[in-house]
Formats: C-alpha cells, structure tokens, sequence
C-alpha cells in the first residue's frame, strides 16, 4: 500500500479526531487537513454529508479509500504507514490483542460511558453489546494496570486512541479515575507529539472563535 496521495483528514477542533491529529503527530507524515466548524455547522454540508452521511469527525480519504469512525481511521493509518511502528504486523502476538481493544473502544467503552452520562439503564447483559458498566471498566482498569503502555511495553496507536479517550472522560469525571489510570494520561499526553497536536488544536479552536 503505497503512502501516496496524501491523506486528506476531515477535522474539527475539540471532538474526537483530536485524536487522529495526535496520531498523525505520532507518525510524522504530511497530510492535507479539510477543518470543519462545529460552531457553524459545517459538518452538516451537504458536501461533507458525501464523506460521512452521520456528519462525524474524524473521516480520512486516501486514493479511493473513504474511511470513517476513530478506530478505523486510526487503524488505517497506522497500517498505512507500516515503518513507523504504531501497528503491530499481522504475524506479530501483539496483532490481536491490538485489533481487539480498538475495537472494544467503540463497541463497549463509548456505548457504555454514553449510557453512564445520560443516567440511562443498561440492556440487560444478555442483550446489552458490552455487558455492564463496571465489566467494561474493570477491564480497562486492568489493562491499565499491566504495564507503561496499553499493550505492555510498546506505544501503539492503541495508546493514541486511549489516552486522549480516557484524558477527555476522566477529565468530565465520566470514568473513576485510579492512580495507575492518572498515571497513564499523563505519559500519554506528555509525549511531544501527544504536545504539540494539543496546542495546534487549541490554536484552531481560537481561530474559529475569531
């Protein structure tokens, strides 16, 4: 898969492709940047509607690959650019492993913070698509737990998509927080790549106020 054309990354500031942003930081690759404006309302264009008909940041093209939702997007990019080491390949142990929690994230941790928030009642677990609550946070709690990083000894894009994940719904007070999981924030948001997407998006969020 070759790394060119550039990817075009349709961003907003203050939403979840914050994420994505910090990732292509993480990478180091130029890319070409569609900012939309929440404030106003541009999401809902019908021209951006064409990208992504759920009017959700963040969405990639690249080539003829349209791509949308945060895991995959991330997913894609980390495969994308294989020789910067933020995806393990598909013969490495640490493949699966990989692949699920990125999608557990959107499978279980979101549905199940998203229902917390809104004082909604869960399914019940025989129905619900990630349990419970506290099943879902016991298992990142552990996983917390286990080492520096999200899978141990290595930074992935797994820790992209879960440290600004768990820096935004720790920070509303949305997830307990344990020393371990304050402890991880901090690593991850301390990485100069990690940095300087905060600041550029604090710098695009100013911009658009102005």
């Amino acid at each position: 898969m070759s790394p060119t054309p550039y990817v075009t990354f349709f961003h907003a500031p203050h939403s979840r492709s914050g994420g994505t942003r910090a990732l292509f930081e993480e990478l180091g690759v130029d890319y070409d940047m569609h900012v939309l404006n929440f404030k106003t309302g541009t999401q809902r264009d019908p021209e951006y509607l064409a990208i992504n008909p759920m009017g959700k940041v963040p969405a990639i093209r690249h080539g003829e690959a349209l791509i949308t939702e945060q895991p995959a997007v991330m997913m894609y990019l980390a495969d994308l650019y294989p020789e910067k080491g933020l995806a393990p390949s598909l013969t490495d142990p640490l493949r699966g492993p990989y692949l699920r929690w990125m999608v557990f994230y959107g499978s279980c941790f979101e549905p199940a913070v998203v229902d917390r928030s809104m004082k909604r009642e869960p399914a019940a677990k025989s129905t619900s698509p990630y349990g419970g609550f506290e099943d879902v946070m016991a298992l990142v709690r552990a996983q917390v737990d286990q080492g520096e990083w999200w899978l141990g000894d290595r930074f992935t894009a797994a820790d992209v998509l879960w440290g600004t994940a768990l820096n935004w719904t720790v920070g509303f007070g949305l997830v307990p927080e344990t020393p371990a999981m304050r402890a991880y924030i901090d690593r991850v948001m301390a990485r100069p790549a990690m940095a300087r997407a905060a600041q550029k998006d604090k710098a695009l969020a100013a911009s658009q106020e102005g």
